[in-house]
Order: structure tokens, then sequence, then C-alpha cells
């Protein structure tokens, strides 16, 4: 009966095929993060996994066509990832602590670019074009699991406020070193000996202008989405704008990445509106689940013990030299960041290991750089990715804790119970007073006698004395 039913999806007609296809790709996604979440690892991980799992090395429930037919997902769904980040980039916000912030991101990213580059090029004789875009990608980093880490233990103070500064321009970085890595391999990738210096200006300043017009979308967007523009039509203009965009950016042959991040920037310091981010929330999960899936279905595990087109050097030992070198580099970068912005001891020391998560935005970038370079270049910069992924993954979690117990930003005693972080934490203080008032009121009710008759309303007022007096106790000692 599987067997069958494996056989109709590789041979029925497209339409139902590919119907079912979603839905099983949709549904194992689902099914794996139950599992992943037992392990306290974050949902990229089950996508992914996922996708192998009923990829052609594995099940071989997804038909070949489907990956052809869905190669729009990676822009579509980097648009909603890149949208999403331009929201935390409010201008009062990045005034006080901005500078060191962007000083210790440039660090940490631009290091760890370098390292790998470095390792690629020279030490592991890779292509320039291959190398340049693979240590652009190092720049990235992904924010889910140090965030779920944080949450769990309560995790406060000066090195948790850096490192959520840091995670959030990160992207920003990464976003803007693809973009110049792209145009240099792309000129590079034919002829390294005749690259020429237009090639590279060119699809830079088509970058350019796709950021004017990300900008320009991003006041549109204020003009077509009043207040009292209902729910429904909020969501469908914006996602018409953003699929319209990615249009236009493939048709220019750019990354539709930083017009987004631009455009929700602009959007965001003009409105202060963030409840269209959080409807876009709401929309953006199915869509990236099939992303991360496809990602993993197109998981080439074959190719990890071959070599490909861009160096002799198996891909299998690429990626573990990967692995370990924007490691090396991200601590390295962080460290020289925070030392040159005078960062207490225990931030510069411990930051960097709560930055080794990689997966969102890396996973993206390399599905467009896989179509942008092709062939089997293309394919074995998909590959290491999406390995290496996998594994920081994996351990980000465990070094993102120990970065924070190691800097003292929770406390180990509470088991990760999250406590109150200070006098600033007006939410937590706010239910620490409402359930205190809440058993005063109830202390009442207990001692007031009990009465068989309706009490009339002139009784009542006996409470009053009573009840005024526990008021005024009860903020004296707020105070």
């Amino acid at each position: 009966m599987f067997a069958q039913f494996v056989e109709y999806l590789h041979t029925g007609s497209a339409a139902s095929a590919g119907i079912l296809t979603v839905a099983l790709m949709l549904f194992f996604g689902f099914a794996f993060t139950r599992i992943t979440r037992l392990l306290k690892l974050p949902n990229v991980t089950a996508y992914i996994i996922t996708g192998i799992l009923i990829g052609p090395y594995c099940l071989n429930l997804v038909p070949d066509s489907i990956a052809e037919h869905t190669a729009f997902l990676p822009n579509i769904a980097l648009a909603f990832i890149a949208f999403s980040t331009g929201q935390f980039f409010r201008l009062n916000a990045l005034k006080g602590n901005g500078l060191k912030v962007l000083i210790i991101t440039v660090f940490e990213s631009c290091v760890a670019s370098v390292f790998v580059f470095i390792a690629a090029y020279y030490i592991l004789k890779m292509d320039l074009a291959f190398s340049v875009v693979l240590g652009a990608l190092a720049a990235a980093t992904a924010p889910a699991s140090t965030m779920m880490t944080i949450r769990q233990t309560g995790a406060h103070g000066d090195f948790v406020n850096t490192l959520l500064q840091v995670v959030a321009l990160d992207d920003v970085v990464g976003l803007l070193a693809y973009s110049i890595a792209i145009s240099v391999a792309l000129a590079s990738a034919v002829d390294a000996s005749s690259f020429d210096f237009k090639n590279v200006v060119l699809p830079l300043l088509i970058n350019l202008a796709s950021v004017i017009l990300g900008s320009l979308l991003g006041v549109l967007l204020k003009i077509l989405l009043p207040e009292n523009r209902s729910t429904d039509n909020r969501l469908i203009i914006s996602v018409a704008v953003l699929f319209g965009f990615c249009g236009v950016c493939e048709m220019l042959g750019v990354s539709p990445l930083l017009g987004c991040m631009f455009m929700s920037t602009v959007y965001i310091n003009i409105t202060d509106d963030d409840k269209l981010f959080k409807q876009l929330n709401y929309f953006s999960p199915p869509i990236l689940l099939l992303f991360f899936v496809r990602s993993g279905v197109c998981f080439d595990l074959g190719a990890l013990t071959g070599s490909s087109n861009a160096g002799e050097t198996s891909l299998l030992t690429l990626g573990v030299i990967y692995f370990i070198v924007r490691i090396a580099g991200k601590y390295a970068g962080a460290f020289i960041g925070c030392l040159v912005t005078h960062k207490n001891k225990l931030v510069r020391n411990y930051l960097g290991l709560a930055l080794i998560p990689q997966a969102g935005v890396a996973i993206g970038l390399a599905e467009l750089g896989a179509r942008t370079l092709g062939g089997t270049t293309g394919g074995a910069l998909r590959t290491v990715i999406l390995a290496s992924s996998v594994l920081y993954e994996l351990i980000g979690p465990a070094c993102a804790k120990i970065s924070l117990a190691l800097s003292h930003s929770y406390d180990k005693n509470l088991k990760d119970e999250p406590k109150l972080a200070d006098n600033n934490n007006k939410e937590n203080e706010d239910k620490i007073i409402v359930n205190l008032l809440i058993e005063r009121i109830r202390e009442i009710q207990r001692e007031l006698p009990e009465h068989t008759k309706p009490v009339p309303v002139e009784v009542n007022n006996t409470a009053g004395p009573r009840v005024q007096n526990l008021t005024k106790h009860f903020h004296s000692n707020l105070k």
C-alpha cells in the first residue's frame, strides 16, 4: 500500500501529487518538531531533517518535479525573514548604544568571513567564486536557539542586551556581505584573469536600486495601510507588495533581501506600527516550513564524500573545516569588537560562544547562491551550508547556555526557571503585584461572615473602610 502511494506521488497527475506532497511536507515537518522539542532544539533543525528523510536518499516521497516547481520558495521565504528583521531597527533604539553594537557586529561578522575565505581559497585551494560566497555566508547567525535559551534561563544584564542587539544587526551585515560576494563571484566565475571592476560595480548599483525601491515601498505601505484598514486587507496588501517586490527583483536578477529589510525599516520608523509584523508572523510559518523542508530535500548526501568542480577537496572535509573555522572567526571577531568598544571582561570573553548557531538566513542565501552559481559549484555550496547548519543548531543551545552561565547572566541555582530580572522588568513585576492583590482580597473574603439571604447593598459599604485601609497599606508596601 505504501509503495503504491509513493509510486503515485511520482507518476500520478501533477496536481494531485503536488498537493499531496505539500501536505506531507507540512505534516511531517510539524510532527518532527515534537521530537526536537523534547531535545530542546529549534524547529529549523526538525524541518531540515524532515526534508532529508522524505527526500531521495531515504524514503523518496518527494518527486523531483516538486523541487523544480517550488524554486520560487527561497525568494519568498527570505523576503519574509528580511522583512521581519527590519522591525528591530528603530532609530530611537539605536541612538544610545548603537555605535558600539555596530562595531562589535561588524568585527564578529567580517572576521568570521575572512577566516573562512582564507581557509577555503588559500589553504584548500577552492575556486575564488565559491570561496568568496562561502566566506560571506559565514557572517550570518541564527538567533532562534539563542533566544530560546535566554527565555528558558531568564537571563538578563549587559551581556544579554549586547547579545540581542548584535544578533539583530548580524543578518544585516550578512546580507550586505552576500550582495558584494555574489557580485564578485559572478565577475570572476568565468575567468579569474579577466576580472573586470565594472562587473562588480554594476551588480552593486542594481542592489542599491533595489534598496531605494524597497524604501519607497515602505512609504507606500504606510499610505496603503491606514489604521482603519481591516486586518484581512492589511495582510492581503502587505503580502501583495512583498510578492510583487520579489518578482521585480527576480526580473533584475538581484536578491530581494536588502530591499525587503529596508522596506520594513522605513515602515516601522515612520509608523511605529508593529501589528503588521505580528500578522505576518502568523501567516509566514507554513511558507518557512516548506522552504526549510525543501532545502532538506535538495540536500545531496552523496556529494559529501566526493569533490566538486569548485576544488579537489571533498565536501566532507570542507564542511568540517568550515564548521571549525567559522566558530573560531566568530569568537575572535566578537572578542576584538568588545575590546575596541571597551566592553567589560565577561561580555568580551563569552559573547562569541553565543553567536555560533547558523540556519535561516544562511540557508536561504545558500539557496540563492546555488541558483546563481549553478551546476556542481552551487550544489556544493548548498550541501556545505545545510550540513553545517544542522551541526550548529545541535550545539548552539548548549554553547549559548554556557556563555550565559559563564557571564553570570542568570542564577544557575534556579535550574533554568525564569526570575524577575530587575525593577525595569515591568511585565513580571505587574504579575507579582496582581497575584499579591488577589491573595489579599481572598483573605478578606474568607474573614467575611457567610450569608444565607441576599445582602442589602447598604451592608456592603461596611467593608469599605477595611478595603481602603488595605489599599493604603498595599501601596505603602510597594513604595
